[in-house]
């Protein structure tokens, strides 16, 4: 009864210190014009829109089990009156693994070639273990596979170097990967760096990629610093053929959105379970990754290339 109070206490606390978020993003800046988004103000998950991944080994020596339950994956208020999906990782036995956590796609429902993507997102504290991300990938990796599919990394934190650093509420980093394997390599990039500022400060910060045919380029918080630089760029050049590491194959096809929590793996450095500080007795072994909108804006010469749920 008293933990009970206590949280609805404090969830009344943090309701009133931050209120409700605009739910705006940076807006029709230029020529782009909203052509797809997704509030997460309604009841539950739009399953037209969104696929809940269910992966009991996932890749990159991660120890989370990704699972459709409500506690995993859910949408519903965050306690200061804004609706968001919630993607949810948890310390606890099941099914062999130490943990669980949540992964959504909208692969074969909403993709897009081109386009402004942002999302406002409060994330969890990510030291030790957490690793939550904002991304893309070609919607033809059913068939192609990847990373030939391609993809676009718009922001990922939790990583072992700001661990090291004890910079982990501002280290983050944006990346790309694509072509084919060549003697256990494939073409990649990145870009780490520390924010200017916490991003593990207990509020919502917009992440945006500005994707075009020659470069795709991530920023932070463009609705209050709409002239800040890119902290990553990927440049996707004109000369590739079937057989070099050229971006231009890759990145000139329709993309969809995925966003997730996950816990350790080669990312964040740390394989052990017992070494997972993040999740622990003092947040109930429990944390919430919150999403209150994704948007996708294109300009006249892009549009045509969005699909969306009939």
């Amino acid at each position: 009864m008293k933990k009970t109070l206590f949280i609805a206490l404090s969830a009344i606390s943090a309701a009133c210190m931050y209120g409700a978020e605009p739910q705006t993003g940076s807006g029709e800046t230029g020529s782009y014009r909203l052509v797809w988004q997704d509030l997460f103000d309604g009841p539950c998950l739009d399953s037209l829109a969104w696929n809940i991944e269910v992966t009991p080994r996932p890749a990159n020596q991660e120890l989370q089990y990704y699972t459709d339950r409500p506690c995993n994956v859910s949408v519903g208020d965050d306690g200061r009156g804004n609706g968001c999906l919630i993607l949810t990782a948890k310390r606890e036995d099941y099914k062999g693994r130490n943990f669980t956590s949540g992964r959504v796609n909208t692969r074969g429902k909403v993709n897009f070639k081109y386009g402004k993507i942002e999302a406002s997102v409060l994330m969890p504290s990510t030291a030790d273990g957490l690793w939550p991300a904002f991304w893309m990938m070609g919607d033809d990796i059913s068939s192609v596979g990847w990373p030939r599919c391609g993809e676009i990394d718009i922001f990922e934190m939790g990583h072992h170097e700001g661990i090291a650093n004890g910079t982990q509420g501002s280290y983050m980093n944006g990346a790309a990967h694509w072509g084919y394997y060549i003697d256990r390599q494939y073409p990649t990039t990145a870009t780490f760096s520390n924010a200017p500022y916490s991003v593990h400060d207990g509020q919502y910060h917009l992440f945006t990629c500005i994707w075009t045919p020659e470069k795709a380029s991530m920023y932070l918080d463009l609705d209050k610093y709409p002239d800040a630089d890119p902290y990553y760029e990927l440049v996707i050049d004109h000369n590739g053929t079937p057989d070099d590491r050229s971006a231009d194959l890759y990145f000139r096809k329709p993309f969809h959105i995925l966003f997730n929590l996950a816990v350790g793996g080669h990312f964040p450095g740390i394989t052990d379970p017992d070494k997972i500080s993040a999740l622990n007795s003092s947040n109930d072994n429990t944390a919430n990754y919150y999403i209150n909108y994704v948007k996708v804006y294109q300009r006249d010469e892009d549009e045509g290339s969005l699909q969306t749920p009939k």
